[in-house]
């Protein structure tokens, strides 16, 4: 078929690669850096979108593109772009999860009648992070710029319309509009009286096209594909499928797993989302992560988390009966903002530095696990969970995952999934145009390559450290799951 090209705009830089469209084989690839200056954690919360505009030019140059067909676009999730009827920015794009907005969050829950009724309406439950809390902060803290609103657009959207020329019609797709808090993965609809009741009234929102459709041709003839968030072109160049779940260890975790319906929790604990190919990326969410295995190193004296691994692997499975509940930070899974983490079964022979090494590994571990089985009660079938992030390459945590996941562990080589799946995308849109590809099919590429890790004889053991993590918790925070 050709050569397609995904874009990746990340909250930190563009990374583009050129693909083979028919194995996905990565030509070439470039890179640059948004320029942004710092704000908190090193972040701006507001950026001007000339910026991902500028750092996509300079990825772009020497000739990166030529002979590209198709171009396919992944950006940053929960960034949003406030037009006025002209097609102008009202003022910079609102992105990250700043703590600005955190009331405003709390505001929105009880505006439509708590948690519950936000999960039924659109299947999450408003975050500091999310689109719809950011309209929210807009009306009550810059009600002028909230009045000349007219257009809203996520960081995806509006480097897809910049791409086309800024065309009359807007376009986005399901998985970005699920992210938003005002589309609801399960009816595949917007909810406009949402927008009304955080922005105070209505705008227009963009089209929300099907997977394998293009947003447009650019006057070159280059065909741009629907584009989508990260998460979902992540997923979709991880080659993920029924069966499949990622547990992503950052500072602090997410867990989701690939299913065929929206799953709404009335509880909140679980994010509906849509993926890129029509099918659905229920996603769980714990606010520790890698921060338990950092201040655990710290605790030690340790210099890094290779040390803190190095020391781990010194103990048993069980940690000698430690428990570590790792609520450093409260916990949203399950659902205790205020709680601290507990530390448990200390006993004359478990006071060693290995076995605290172990019991932060083990606790981090069975923190995800505890996500990964609300999924599984919503009926999301896990055969395999593919483990992303640094931490996953530490000889503890692949040691102790299959046997505590009770699943197979794949822990795929360090690549650019996002942009590989918007290049996949890309792909798709352009055989689907030519008539070459089945529109509901996206295009059979080579899987990540990855190290697979099998629970084996160690499963037992496993689900029984298990079972003495969930014992302490059921014992400490007896109503943490049943509401």
């Amino acid at each position: 078929m050709g050569i397609v090209a995904g874009l990746d705009s990340a909250p930190d830089f563009t990374r583009i690669v050129v693909c083979d469209s028919d194995t996905g084989a990565v030509l070439r690839q470039g890179y640059a850096p948004h320029p942004l200056e710092g704000g908190e954690n090193g972040r701006p919360a507001d950026v001007d979108p000339q910026a991902w505009l500028l750092s996509l030019g300079e990825a772009a140059g020497g000739g990166l593109l030529e002979g590209v067909q198709a171009i396919g676009v992944s950006a940053q999730q929960n960034a949003i772009v406030p037009l006025d009827a002209q097609g102008n920015t009202v003022r910079p794009a609102l992105v990250g999860g700043d703590k600005r907005t955190q009331v405003s969050a709390a505001d929105l829950v009880d505006a439509l009648g708590g948690r519950e009724a936000w999960a039924q309406a659109v299947g999450c439950v408003p975050q500091a992070a999310q689109p719809v809390t950011k309209l929210r902060w807009l009306a009550r803290n810059e009600p002028d710029n909230a009045r000349r609103t007219a257009v809203l657009l996520q960081a995806h959207d509006w480097l897809v319309w910049q791409l086309l020329g800024r065309p009359a019609r807007r376009t986005t797709d399901r998985g970005g509009a699920s992210g938003t808090g005002y589309w609801s993965a399960a009816t595949g609809a917007y909810r406009p009286d949402l927008v009304e009741l955080a922005l105070g009234h209505q705008v227009m929102l963009p089209d929300v096209i099907g997977p394998s459709e293009a947003a447009g041709t650019t006057p070159e003839g280059l065909l741009i594909s629907a584009g989508t968030g990260e998460t979902m072109a992540a997923a979709f160049g991880l080659g993920l499928g029924f069966g499949d779940a990622v547990v992503s260890l950052g500072a602090s975790g997410s867990v989701m797993a690939v299913h065929p319906e929206a799953l709404v929790d009335q509880s909140g604990m679980i994010t509906s989302l849509a993926d890129a190919t029509g099918m659905h990326l229920p996603v769980v969410t714990t606010l520790n992560a890698v921060r338990t295995l950092r201040g655990t190193a710290e605790l030690l004296g340790l210099a890094d988390l290779e040390a803190l691994s190095e020391l781990a692997m010194k103990s048993t499975p069980g940690s000698h009966g430690l428990v570590f509940l790792p609520y450093l930070e409260g916990e949203r899974t399950p659902n205790l903002p205020h709680t601290a983490g507990t530390l448990a079964g200390l006993r004359r022979e478990s006071m060693r530095p290995e076995h605290l090494a172990r019991a932060s590994f083990e606790g981090m571990l069975c923190g995800l696990a505890d996500a990964l089985d609300v999924l599984r009660g919503r009926g999301a079938e896990v055969r395999r969970v593919f483990l992303l992030g640094a931490a996953a390459e530490l000889p503890a945590v692949q040691a102790a995952a299959p046997a505590l996941f009770g699943a197979q562990v794949v822990v795929p080589q360090p690549a650019d999934y996002a942009a590989i799946g918007a290049a996949r995308q890309a792909a798709w849109a352009l055989g689907a145009s030519q008539g070459t590809l089945d529109p509901r099919t996206p295009p059979a590429w080579q899987g990540a390559a990855a190290q697979v890790l099998e629970p084996g004889d160690q499963l037992a053991v496993g689900q029984a450290v298990r079972q003495q993590y969930v014992s302490v918790r059921e014992q400490t925070h007896p109503t943490a799951f049943r509401g």
